[in-house]
């Protein structure tokens, strides 16, 4: 018995062990910022390494080679639009972020391979999404932490800063704030689209609610295209129907069946087909 509580606390112990981990604090942490620049969403995530009394710039992190830009994982920046950076445009969507610091400029490279520890093993320009240049200014302080920031914001862009040891990096980020802005108010001010006014009188149909509204906008979603797709159309005919108005629902199941038939949809067929008896236009 005695042998088996031994055996058992010892267990215990090796798993107690296995499991137990100590938890220091990093020493370069990781920071995450977010920031909204017009109507754009841009999202930035880097590890934050300290100076701890070493020359950085020259030493730590040469000039003319790739840098990381932080510690540990990518340095990682998601745009939610297109953005344009020194003149060109980049497409949304996530990038590493790596630089090529030099006295005089630095170079900034957005890459597009997001999952590396650091630099990558075998860099491949083709991942290169854009590269621009950025001057380098001095400080009158020392930035003890690697520091990432948003400033000078604006509706229309934004500067990306790097700043650490005495050094200052700013790179402008132009975001497309006036192309969603009219878009938007042409679209609010236009009124409700086909789609809108379809989704109403469904919803109207399906929740037994007032059905000559619904067939109000269902006539008017129709209306606002050319060619009235045969599944709006089936709608429109159950709409009719529901409403009293036979001939009306018959004549749009026909359309919705001439188009079914067209576009090679087997159950649209048979679903207005199935109407059309019922209704005895068959």
């Amino acid at each position: 018995m005695k042998k088996h509580i031994v055996l058992w606390c010892g267990l215990a112990l090796a798993s107690v062990m296995a499991t137990a981990q100590v938890k220091t604090p990093a020493p370069s942490p990781s920071s995450k910022v977010e920031q909204q620049v017009g109507l754009t969403d841009i999202k930035l995530e880097y590890s934050r390494p300290a100076m701890r009394g070493r020359t950085v710039f020259g030493n730590l992190v040469p000039y003319g080679e790739v840098w990381r830009t932080g510690a540990n994982e990518n340095t990682k920046i998601t745009f939610g639009d297109d953005v344009k950076i020194g003149g060109k445009i980049l497409k949304k969507g996530s990038y590493a972020l790596y630089t090529i610091p030099g006295k005089a400029s630095w170079e900034v490279i957005f890459y597009s391979d997001t999952d590396n520890w650091g630099n990558p093993q075998k860099w491949d320009e083709s991942k290169v999404a854009l590269k621009t240049k950025a001057t380098p200014q001095s400080m009158p302080f020392d930035m003890e932490t690697f520091t990432m920031m948003f400033g000078d914001i604006t509706n229309n862009s934004v500067e990306l800063g790097i700043l650490w040891e005495n050094v200052y990096v700013g790179i402008e980020i132009e975001v497309p704030t006036e192309t969603k802005a009219m878009a938007s108010i042409e679209n609010t001010l236009n009124g409700p689209s086909a789609r809108d006014y379809f989704a109403a009188a469904v919803y109207y149909l399906e929740e037994g609610k007032d059905i000559n509204q619904a067939k109000t906008w269902v006539d008017k979603a129709l209306s606002m295209q050319e060619n009235p797709p045969y599944w709006m159309l089936r709608q429109k005919s159950l709409i009719y129907y529901k409403a009293g108005d036979k001939a009306g629902a018959v004549e749009a199941a026909k359309q919705s069946l001439a188009g079914a038939e067209k576009a090679g949809n087997p159950d649209y067929v048979k679903l207005n087909n199935d109407a059309l008896k019922e209704w005895g236009a068959r």
